[in-house]
Formats: C-alpha cells, sequence, structure tokens
C-alpha cells in the first residue's frame, strides 16, 4: 500500500510538462509585446487580439492600457507557473518521497516547513493573486463588460479571499490544538 505513493509521480511530471506550456506561451507573449512595441503589424494584431474583450472594439494602436493588459496576463502565467512549482515541488516532498534538499543552495525557503496544511494555505493565497489579476483586468474594461459579469467576478474573488482565510485559520486552529495537546 505504501508503494502505492509512486502512482503520483506521473500527475507531478504532467503537472511539469503544463509549466513548459506555461514558459512557452509566456515567451510567446512576450516577443509579440516587444515586436508590437517595434512596430511589428502582426505582433500588434496578435496583442490586440489576446486582451479582446468579446463583443469590444479593438484598439487601432498600442497604447499604455493594452500594454498594461499584456503585462498583467505576463504576471498572471508567471503567477500560475509559481503555484505548479508549489504543487509538483511541496506535493512529491509531502506525499511521495523526500527531496534531500536540506543545505541545497537552490532549496526554496518554504520547502523546510511544507506538510499538507502549508501546502494548502500556499496554494489558497496563490489562487488569491490569480484572481486578483483577473479582476483587475475586467475591472480595466469594465465599460465592456456587464454589470453582472463584474459583480459575480468580484463575489468569486471575495469567496476564494474567505476560502483562504477558513483555511489560514482552520491550520492555525489545529496547529494550537496539536501544540496544546503535546504540553
Amino acid at each position: 500500500m505504501f508503494a502505492s505513493r509512486w502512482l503520483q509521480l506521473p500527475l507531478y511530471l504532467g503537472l511539469i510538462l503544463a509549466q513548459c506550456v506555461y514558459v512557452f506561451h509566456f515567451w510567446v507573449e512576450l516577443k509579440d509585446l516587444v515586436f508590437a512595441a517595434m512596430g511589428n503589424e502582426d505582433a500588434l494584431q496578435h496583442i490586440f487580439q489576446a486582451v479582446a474583450v468579446p463583443g469590444a472594439p479593438l484598439p487601432d494602436k498600442l497604447n499604455e492600457t493594452t500594454i498594461m493588459l499584456v503585462v498583467l496576463g505576463l504576471i498572471d502565467v508567471v503567477m500560475i507557473s509559481n503555484l505548479l512549482i508549489m504543487v509538483i515541488v511541496g506535493g512529491y516532498e509531502t506525499f511521495v518521497s523526500r527531496m534531500y534538499l536540506e543545505g541545497h543552495p537552490d532549496q526554496p525557503e518554504w520547502l523546510s516547513h511544507v506538510n499538507a496544511s502549508v501546502l494548502k494555505t500556499k496554494l489558497a493565497m496563490a489562487i488569491i493573486g490569480i484572481s486578483s489579476i483577473h479582476l483587475l483586468k475586467t475591472f480595466i474594461n469594465a465599460g465592456s463588460y456587464h454589470e453582472k459579469v463584474l459583480i459575480a467576478q468580484t463575489a468569486i474573488h471575495i469567496t476564494f479571499l474567505l476560502s483562504a482565510m477558513a483555511i489560514a485559520y482552520t491550520d492555525r486552529i489545529m496547529t494550537n490544538t496539536a501544540s496544546t495537546t503535546k504540553h
């Protein structure tokens, strides 16, 4: 039974492949942003399509709002990539096998005290960050969205916030209970 934990290895390898896709996507978007800024028409059209809001007119030139939306998209990719790293490294270390990184110069600071509860809290915080970026992108284009969409996205974001707070609070109660039990 204990060896069945190795069945998770293909899942983590799949997440590493997903990470590769995100890296490729990041470089494509960054390349198009740089080329669009240099006047490349194909890159400019790709950028406009990437930040387009359904039903809203496309911009006719690269402006600060368009650049900001592309950069927010790049930040979003980085945050999702960070989330993937937390799940891959933290999950593998917690549920499959030790990586023996103690003392390694590249050991992530958070890995030394990771457990299932810490991982859940970190994931919740990362999801809030990603949700914040999506909400900001929506608010930048608020005029192109129906009021119900704005309210729904805000409610979903608040739900993520409350869920993270509940997870952290539950973890705190469990930690205090375990600490009290030991003494």
